[in-house]
């Protein structure tokens, strides 16, 4: 079973790049919970914990595209160092400025400057394996697998390693955990420059760029908002439940077994070949993820909701691996890290209103009913890829895109 994965990561410096990206990419799982636990730990309400979190996570959102065009413009190693440094002021900003009461907006700022600094490292992982990987279509197919694999490792390990920090040490050690990952992580990968894409300035340009298939992109980042929505509603949820159980410093062990459920569908993915498209994988996925939302707000126990939520996460990794193969097989090359950063654009900004709502619906009527708002998320994905064209990534094969490969 694992025999493609071992394959792809003996590639020109493959295992460490990745490496480096999965220490890279904690800040991820850690982020918008850390700030949950920061705030409501210090006594303060559910309400600016989901709108700081929104205001971090709507600067994450606009700042990934052009952050990705100047990753592709001036190469890695000259972009990652400098937003590094952003990223830690903004972070050690945002937990001076709520731990001292100084005036909202200062954190609200901070907040904000973070969120705007953090890197795509999505896209600039996925862009460097397809770099290493040229001319190796079945095996880009896979080392996208594994990413996404890894993308749900990291959620197993970081909210619970966050949670029991923040409840039994500090309420600030969560965001601390970010800090001491993000910063090394992405300085290493910042380093590693023999395998990064060679940047824009550095290659021989001829013609004009080739044009984006904008409708089916911008879908997929529909999809991908709806998503990020339901992901940080039943963050929020699930925290807040364990609050009510009062197992709050069990948080993170719910949202683990909901990433190990993910983890284990997206390993299982990466190693078949499907005869269905992508873009049918995507709709039956983001269907599959509204209907396993429907349980959560008739659970009633720790227990329980622990198998409800690995249960659920089996829909999670086939899903956005079909986002990103449908992405892959459908963008033309030149254009492909663009094309993946709107979709990791998409995800990042549906967190906002996701977790804002669901805090909102936990403030005035408790925890399980805010579920209700991650069913909503699903449901408006499951709506939204239906937009998605059936021919998409046969017509873009068609006219050459960043990887000639077949349908998987």
């Amino acid at each position: 079973m694992f025999t493609r994965y071992r394959s792809v990561l003996t590639f020109r410096g493959a295992w460490r790049f990745s490496l480096a990206a999965f220490v890279a990419r904690l800040p991820i799982s850690i982020s918008t919970l850390g700030i949950v636990l920061l705030v409501t730990g210090l006594g303060r309400s559910y309400g600016l914990a989901g709108a700081l979190s929104a205001s971090y996570t709507i600067a994450n959102g606009l700042s990934s595209v052009v952050q990705g065009r100047l990753l592709d413009r001036l190469g890695q190693s000259v972009v990652l160092p400098v937003v590094t440094g952003v990223y830690a002021i903004g972070l050690v900003g945002l937990v001076t400025a709520t731990q001292s009461h100084s005036p909202a907006v200062l954190a609200f700022g901070a907040a904000f400057v973070a969120g705007v600094a953090y890197p795509p490292i999505g896209s600039v992982v996925r862009a460097r394996w397809s770099h290493v990987l040229t001319g190796r279509p079945s095996d880009v197919q896979t080392a996208y697998a594994l990413e996404s694999v890894v993308d749900e490792l990291i959620f197993v390990i970081g909210p619970t390693v966050a949670t029991v920090l923040a409840t039994q040490w500090h309420p600030w050690a969560g965001l601390g955990l970010a800090l001491v990952t993000g910063v090394p992580g992405l300085l290493v990968l910042a380093a590693l420059r023999d395998s990064q894409p060679v940047p824009l300035q550095g290659r021989q340009q001829s013609g004009p760029r080739p044009a984006m298939p904008w409708l089916p992109v911008l879908v997929l980042a529909g999809v991908s908002f709806a998503l990020g929505s339901m992901f940080a509603a039943a963050e929020v949820a699930t925290v807040a439940f364990s609050a009510e159980q009062h197992a709050k410093s069990l948080a993170g062990v719910l949202l683990a077994c909901w990433s190990a459920g993910s983890m284990v569908a997206g390993l299982a993915t990466g190693t078949l070949s499907w005869r269905r498209s992508a873009t049918t994988r995507v709709r039956v996925g983001s269907f599959l993820l509204a209907l396993v939302m429907v349980p959560m707000s008739f659970v009633g126990s720790m227990a329980v909701m622990g198998v409800t939520l690995f249960v659920a996460g089996f829909a999670i990794a086939p899903t956005l691996i079909a986002i990103f193969s449908a992405i892959e097989q459908g963008v033309p090359a030149a254009r492909l890290t663009e094309g993946i950063a709107l979709s990791h654009t998409g995800l990042a900004a549906g967190l906002a209103p996701g977790a804002g709502l669901a805090g909102w619906v936990i403030d005035a009527h408790g925890a399980s009913p805010s579920y209700l708002v991650a069913l909503g998320g699903g449901v408006v994905a499951a709506l939204a890829s239906l937009a998605l064209p059936s021919s998409f990534t046969a017509a873009a094969s068609a006219h050459g895109t960043a990887h000639d490969v077949p349908v998987v």
